[in-house]
């Protein structure tokens, strides 16, 4: 059985025309286009020449078949890691994503892959996702913020699916960059300048930021230690979690040191606020950097440093997509900035505002 795959949407975005100018053009609703462009339709013989002429290029141009499942990897599985995979489709391309620990928690696969763990099913060929979760209404976010779950929850009303990958945000504007991720989150500053310089470098002027939240980042404390500064905190001979290189906990922590030596057991690194927290709960270290939702979140004492800009970038391109239309619509939402609002340190007031 084989698969239609199409570039209507290159196309359309070659000659620079919103979806509403290409349907008129080909005589079709905006809706029609859209659920072509996404997939979620095959195109009627007439609809698919309209569609060709308007463009000004040949059907087998526009719409072609592929082998069933046929798919490519978006990054490199780790060595022996087992082989199972979520689905997504980005620019075109159907992009198998190895299955990792994720804000949202263990979520169905979509397939397996390759090595003893897939069975001997043949690697590149998808299985059906158990939900039947199309490719094209599945959304991949690369971020750190821990609430992101509340956004995945209204995201799947609205039929999106959300895959949360735990990433710094200098790792979640590669991603972007490299076609893998649609959505990359940013907190790179006490406000969103230092984002919008970040987005520039990686994306070029291509690009669209939306704000998220402005959230308290600072110093996180095994309870019962006495420390009422960060000076204090500093001073003492703690055991410290660190934050990789190309994150905003990183540049927050450098700002908290100001030059002092790195503590002991900085040189280990935690991925996000949850596994700082963690490490401090369970006694492995005694402080690190972290928002205060995860601090308070594990029962820890909590110093406030600065107040940072979250931003959500996605290429302009994105832009009509309907999983980004979805996030936008949710952004924009009084249930969500309800939500969004109880969290301790997270101020919403310009959520869902272009930066």
């Amino acid at each position: 059985m084989a698969n239609l795959w199409n570039q209507v949407r290159d196309a359309r975005k070659r000659r620079g025309w919103t979806q509403a100018v290409l349907a008129e053009r080909a005589g079709l609703s905006r809706t029609e286009v859209s659920a072509i462009e996404t997939g979620r339709v095959v195109p009627a013989t007439s609809a698919a020449l309209a569609l060709a002429r308007a463009l000004g290029a040949r059907v087998d141009e526009l719409f072609g078949l592929s082998e069933a499942g046929e798919s490519a990897q978006s990054w490199a599985w780790a060595p022996g890691r087992e082989r199972r995979y979520w689905l997504s489709e980005s620019g075109g391309r159907l992009l198998r994503y190895p299955v990792e620990p994720t804000a949202l928690g263990l979520m169905p696969q979509d397939g397996e892959s390759g090595g003893p763990a897939a069975g001997g099913q043949r690697a590149g060929r998808a299985a059906p996702g158990p939900r039947g979760w199309a490719a094209s209404r599945t959304l991949v976010i690369a971020g750190c913020d821990p609430s992101v779950s509340l956004l995945a929850h209204a995201l799947q009303g609205r039929g999106i699916r959300v895959l949360a990958f735990t990433r710094s945000s200098a790792r979640a504007l590669g991603l972007l960059r490299a076609g893998v991720a649609h959505v990359a989150g940013v907190h790179l500053g006490s406000d969103g300048q230092g984002n919008a310089a970040a987005a520039r470098r990686a994306l070029g002027a291509s690009h669209h930021r939306i704000h998220v939240a402005r959230w308290t980042e600072g110093l996180a404390l095994a309870p019962g230690l006495g420390h009422r500064t960060i000076a204090s905190a500093v001073r003492a001979r703690l055991r410290w979690v660190g934050r990789e290189e190309g994150s905003g906990a990183r540049r927050c922590m450098d700002q908290i040191l100001e030059g002092r030596r790195v503590p002991e057991g900085a040189q280990y690194t935690a991925t996000d606020h949850r596994g700082v927290a963690e490490a401090i709960r369970t006694g492995w270290a005694q402080a690190g950097v972290c928002v205060e939702l995860a601090a308070q979140e594990g029962g820890l004492d909590f110093l406030a440093a600065r107040d940072e800009d979250y931003d959500f970038c996605f290429r302009a391109e994105m832009r009509e997509d309907d999983r980004i239309v979805a996030l936008l619509d949710v952004l924009r939402s009084s249930e969500f900035a309800r939500q969004m609002r109880a969290l301790p340190g997270y101020d919403v007031r310009r959520t869902g505002d272009f930066a």
